[in-house]
């Protein structure tokens, strides 16, 4: 049963109420603070219980948030009951539906996503104000009411939740503009949104053009090419030395919270995923983070009536809102956060995926963590951790990935303040930097490395957390090719779009960033481009030794021990770096499937040149990821 409702007449349900026994415990508690007082002869009139109110004060006072805001959020009362109330208290009409046609879209108009308070409406025979009044409000509100009697018939009371709803449809199609075009039209250099300018596109056909042309003039054109691809093969490994051989950055947990928390908001993304809507809500509902603080939003796309659906069959509190996105190109991720993202009403910012399970303690480690950090730290990676490496060798070795990144390479690049690819989720940020940035490219697929880059452009750095949020990695081949595939267009797109001035890229992120960053992204693109043909070249190469009683020429002879170095390093590092941090749980659901590994690799290169066609074809185009609940317990 809810608690809180109200009776008819006006009175809540008594399933809380002890009246006279806690009446002591009210003014203690309210004596100090004159607004809590007002407060509580307000709920008191309406027949709310003394108790449930002291209940109230006492986390008011330790959230920094008013009595009503903690009843509430709490669920004691249900939202039309008690504005209903407060609308019979001021003798105003109570509006349950508003029409969104009614409202002025004015430039201000979304300030009432952050804090719903006053909407004016027009066509009426009359100016009418629509108002969410608050309980401490009510007494001043009478007075000028009881001054001002004609100013009733142009007001009328309603929910946050009522004018948040109509709001968002009123601007719909004005945010969903926004949310495509705002970083184009700031920055248009720093957006995918061109696949490849006119400069680059002449750049790399008159490489291209010279390159064939050589390679026909002189085979040694191929051998230098060759040379080349092999010597950023290994260097773009070395960063990968560096994460073995550097020790763990460590972790101070203890939160230094001095008063009340912030507001902290909550963004999931979510297309066709009512599969997992109760697994999702219900790992949100136990982040360690008092409600009446929370901001959780699932941004769905409008037309996936059936997440929605589920979604809203959820026991879900007035902490938690459905953002519905219009349907608009590109029909991607980042285009849909940018859609919520001027809601956000928290000082920090935390993008999860719909399968994810954070640790509940996630957003207090990341509280800590900001406030510990110099003022240019503005984004924090937790780890994510695959929970099912047992179902296949390709979630096994999808364990052993992300192992290798999140815990041993971002940890590192973190430490010695470099770049960092961010991953898609369980990144957390400073909302009011995020916003100034631009929020995420709408055109690029893997918008996580792309902001990554931007942030650190701009002079800000990324951080790390040690509390981690659990995950299911694709168990299929197919899966895993089409969400592997999006990854590298995306990376592809990044790679491009902070090429399209090499010079500037090298004075704003520096000599070490700009190296890291070719080393991160455009070596790890090539090198999945390059693995077949290095193993091509081996083979063929022990083959004609076999077979010839020649000597190798020199050069060939220099390939291929770089090749054979190249390509066992890569696969000795790939385990090494997985299994130093896995818990003994997690190497043991490996078992020997890490033997599969040069399969892996020649999974990521498909994807690779699948990556590189598709960018061509089809360069907006979002590969979804289907999900199922998970069978392991968060």
């Amino acid at each position: 049963m809810r608690i809180g409702e109200y009776a008819p007449g006006g009175a809540i349900n008594g399933a809380r109420e002890n009246h006279g026994s806690n009446t002591q415990t009210i003014s203690a508690a309210a004596e100090d603070d004159d607004l809590f007082r007002t407060e509580a002869r307000v709920l008191l009139e309406l027949g709310i219980g003394k108790p449930m109110i002291a209940e109230a004060v006492a986390l008011a006072r330790a959230n920094g948030t008013s009595i009503e805001e903690q009843l509430l959020a709490s669920g004691w009362l249900l939202p039309e009951n008690y504005y209903a109330g407060l609308a019979r208290m001021l003798r105003l009409n109570f509006v349950e539906t508003l029409d969104p046609d009614l409202i002025y879209d004015i430039d201000n108009l979304d300030s009432q996503l952050l804090d719903p308070k006053m909407l004016k409406l027009h066509h009426m025979p009359q100016s009418m104000n629509v108002i969410v009044p608050q309980a401490r409000q009510i007494p001043a509100l009478q007075a000028r009411l009881a001054a001002r009697p004609d100013l009733r018939p142009h007001m009328q009371v309603t929910t946050p939740s009522e004018m948040r709803r109509a709001v968002w449809e009123r601007g719909a199609q004005r945010r969903v503009r926004q949310s495509v075009n705002t970083l184009f039209d700031r920055e248009p250099d720093m957006s995918a949104r061109i696949v490849l300018l006119g400069k680059q596109g002449f750049v790399a056909g008159v490489a291209v053009t010279a390159l064939a042309a050589g390679i026909l003039a002189s085979a040694d054109v191929l051998l230098l090419l060759h040379l080349f691809v092999s010597l950023f093969y290994l260097a773009a490994m070395a960063i990968r030395f560096l994460a073995l051989a550097k020790p763990a950055p460590r972790f101070n947990l203890r939160a230094e919270e001095n008063g009340p928390l912030p507001v902290y908001t909550v963004m999931v993304g979510l297309y066709r995923e009512a599969a997992v809507a109760e697994q999702l809500a219900a790992c949100l509902k136990r982040l360690n983070w008092p409600v009446s603080k929370l901001d959780i939003k699932f941004v769905c796309e409008a037309d996936d009536r059936e997440t929605i659906a589920a979604l809203k069959a959820q026991d879900l509190g007035s902490h938690f809102e459905i953002v519905e996105v219009p349907a608009a190109r590109p029909r991607t991720k980042p285009k849909a956060l940018n859609y919520a993202l001027t809601s956000a009403r928290g000082k920090y910012l935390a993008v999860y995926d719909a399968e994810d399970r954070p640790h509940p303690d996630q957003l207090r480690e990341a509280h800590a963590t900001f406030l510990k950090s110099p003022d240019d730290i503005v984004c924090l990676q937790a780890p994510l951790v695959i929970a099912n490496a047992r179902d296949s060798w390709i979630s096994a070795a999808f364990a052993l990935e992300y192992s290798a990144l999140f815990r041993m390479l971002l940890p590192v690049l973190a430490m010695l303040r470099l770049p960092m690819p961010l991953g898609g989720t369980s990144n957390h940020f400073k909302t009011k930097i995020l916003k100034d940035a631009g929020g995420w490219d709408p055109h690029n697929v893997t918008e996580d490395a792309d902001l990554g880059m931007r942030l650190y452009r701009r002079g800000y750095r990324c951080g790390v957390l040690s509390s981690h949020t659990l995950e299911d990695a694709p168990s299929t081949a197919k899966t895993w090719l089409h969400q592997r595939t999006r990854w590298f267009k995306g990376w592809l797109q990044t790679w491009l779009v902070l090429m399209r001035d090499p010079a500037q890229l090298l004075r704003e992120m520096g000599i070490p960033g700009f190296v890291v960053f070719q080393l991160l992204i455009a070596g790890m693109l090539l090198s999945a481009l390059a693995h077949p043909w290095m193993l091509f070249f081996i083979g063929t190469t022990i083959i004609d030794l076999f077979q010839q009683d020649a000597a190798m020429d020199p050069a060939h002879r220099v390939l291929l021990v770089m090749d054979s170095c190249n390509v066992i390093a890569s696969y000795i590092l790939f385990i090494l770096l997985g299994r130093k941090r896995m818990t003994p749980w997690e190497r043991r659901a490996l078992r020997l499937r890490w033997l599969a590994l040069p399969l892996y690799w020649m999974m990521l290169s498909m994807a690779a040149w699948r990556a590189v066609w598709q960018l061509r074809s089809n360069p907006f185009f979002w590969e979804k990821t289907p999900h199922a609940p998970s069978r392991k317990t968060a």
